[in-house]
């Protein structure tokens, strides 16, 4: 179920993507000298991107395991970025096989990569469409393929939103996708934050706005304002690090590092 038919030609490699950045942070070789050059301009600046980014990654790990563990049987996960294994459907597929997972990514070279990384152990899709028209994601074939609307759907908005824009309207692309869902379906969302590197962060934002997306860091009570709709489960909304960690948890030296915010909410 991957969307084919996305040539190398279609990937920009004029600018740096936030996701090839992000698999940079991360470790990854799937990116190019433009996004090489301005992640390591951001790691320059901000250090702590690099715990933060993969704080971020176990987040969604545990988050997925939980859900799935819990009985969640399908996953919407948007904004999926280069395949960074343990992918969503790999956690997911821990708990239980039967368990189906639609990507969606506006990068093409997440589609380069799909068929090997992300769709080659069943029940899984990916396809090309943009957080900012959720109503096209909604509508897309994968998803009907994929999804059934009538049972609860865990849904992946990870380090997502701080690249969408005030004017481009965050809360309501949730609310859209929040409306879709019955209830029993869960959230979970990560984001940026400027609340613990406030100092660290212009010349980060400066490498962004050359980027195909600018960077975006919002507020705790911002942040919360996104989940609108649904009921947080504990322990609340917090720094990923600090969300139901395995084993005895991070250290408060290791929360401090990282700028994300992070949580899981059931729709009611």
């Amino acid at each position: 179920m991957t969307e084919q038919g996305f040539p190398a030609a279609q990937i920009d490699t004029s600018r740096p993507h936030p996701a090839r950045m992000y698999d940079y942070y991360l470790g990854g070789w799937d990116n190019y000298e433009v996004d090489r050059e301005a992640a390591q301009r951001v790691v320059d600046l901000l250090p702590d991107i690099i715990p933060a980014a993969r704080a971020n990654r176990d987040f969604l790990g545990r988050a997925v395991r939980f859900l799935a563990a819990n009985g969640i049987r399908q996953f919407i996960d948007i904004g999926t970025g280069i395949p960074t294994s343990p992918n969503t459907h790999e956690v997911a597929h821990s708990i239980s096989p039967e368990i189906r997972v639609a990507y969606v990514d506006n990068d093409p070279i997440v589609a380069t990569h799909a068929g090997a990384k992300l769709t080659g152990s069943g029940n899984t899709g990916f396809f090309l469409g943009d957080a900012r028209d959720p109503r096209s994601i909604l509508e897309h074939p994968t998803i009907g393929e994929l999804i059934d609307f009538g049972r609860p759907v865990g849904l992946m908005l990870v380090a997502l939103l701080h690249f969408v824009k005030d004017e481009e309207d965050p809360a309501g692309i949730v609310a859209t996708l929040r409306d879709a869902l019955p209830a029993g379906s869960h959230l979970v969302l990560s984001h940026a934050t400027a609340d613990f590197h406030a100092s660290d962060l212009p010349g980060v934002y400066k490498v962004y706005e050359g980027a195909t997306a600018t960077l975006n860091t919002r507020s705790y009570d911002q942040v919360l304002a996104l989940f609108d709709g649904f009921e947080i489960l504990d322990p609340g909304l917090v720094q990923v690090p600090a969300w139901r960690p395995d084993g005895d948890g991070p250290t408060p030296e290791e929360i401090s590092r990282v700028g994300f915010y992070g949580a899981v909410a059931r729709k009611l």
